[in-house]
């Protein structure tokens, strides 16, 4: 009688340990899909914010071409005894502070973006915890 109710307790926490192994198989696939989604997500909003801000930059300096080339010949007209390079030199070194400042900018916007899935991150270790106290669980279910 002795013999038949340990090999049903075993036979319980065999089932209950390929359960967990199951469980943990489950979540672990579950998990590496989420990293998958995070960083494509990522990627894709990097992609998003890259497209326009290089478009526009374009744009922009094509536009800072013209407009400053218009002010360079508009300093020349204002102060006659001006040379023609030194209004040249004048609005460039204002556009090259303004491009500095806005390149300062972006740079920082695109440090905010974080490669790492850190929600994913943050749901493995809330796992690995969980699953750490059903092996406590299970051992002392089976030195019971």
């Amino acid at each position: 009688m002795q013999a038949r109710f340990e090999t049903e307790h075993d036979a319980g926490v065999a089932t209950l340990i390929t359960g967990i192994l199951g469980d943990a198989r489950q979540l672990f696939v579950e998990q590496l899909n989420l990293f998958r989604v995070e960083i494509k997500n990522e990627a894709y909003r990097t992609v998003g914010a890259l497209v326009p801000l290089l478009m526009g930059a374009f744009v922009v300096l094509a536009g800072l071409l013209l407009l400053g080339m218009g002010a360079s010949y508009l300093l020349s007209w204002l102060f006659p005894q001006l040379p023609i390079w030194a209004g040249f030199a004048i609005v460039g070194g204002v556009i090259a502070a303004i491009g500095i400042g806005l390149v300062l900018w972006g740079s920082a916007e695109l440090r905010s973006i974080s490669p790492l899935p850190e929600a994913s991150i943050q749901e493995l270790k809330e796992n690995i915890a969980v699953l750490s106290e059903r092996k406590e669980d299970i051992q002392w279910t089976a030195n019971k």
